[in-house]
Formats: structure tokens, C-alpha cells, sequence
């Protein structure tokens, strides 16, 4: 990563991510470009109560899941990030 900056994004929790957070969505300003594992743990580090469930949440960057090995994930101001818990099915 030659350069990076700093972007102000938008959070959108959903389900048990939001019920541990207890708020729906927020702003956060993080590093740009980052990775996958650096993401998860800005928030986890400002969402202690998302550790619990930070082995399998997903993340998509504007409406695209994030792999989990990625490592170079540009962010730009009003960006918006999804923290989707593990999802089961029936």
C-alpha cells in the first residue's frame, strides 16, 4: 500500500450484530485502503460486544460481501459497511 487515507463510513448493522451493538447504524472513520482483518477489528475494538460473534461475520463494502482474506479494500467517504452476523438457515 503505497499511500492511505482516512474515510468516514457508514455502518449498517443487522440482526444479532445490531442487537449486540444496540443501534442500527453509525459512522466510523477508518484507514484507506485496509484489509479485511483490520476492518474487523476496528470494529470489534469500538464494538467489544461483536467479538463473541467475530469468527464468522460478514462484511460487504456497498452492497458486495468482503472476503475475509482480502487485503487491499479501498474505502471512500459515505461508503457504507454491513456487519451481517452468521446466518442460519431452516
Amino acid at each position: 500500500m503505497a499511500w492511505s487515507s482516512r474515510a468516514r463510513v457508514k455502518l449498517l448493522f443487522f440482526a444479532k450484530s445490531r442487537e449486540l451493538c444496540g443501534c442500527k447504524e453509525d459512522h466510523i472513520t477508518v484507514q484507506s485502503p485496509t484489509s479485511f482483518r483490520n476492518l474487523l477489528n476496528t470494529l470489534t475494538n469500538k464494538y467489544n460486544s461483536l467479538s463473541t460473534i467475530s469468527g464468522n461475520l460478514i462484511l460487504a463494502l456497498n452492497q458486495e460481501y468482503l472476503e475475509r482474506d482480502s487485503e487491499n479494500i479501498n474505502l471512500n467517504a459515505g461508503d457504507e459497511i454491513a456487519v451481517i452476523p452468521p446466518i442460519s438457515g431452516g
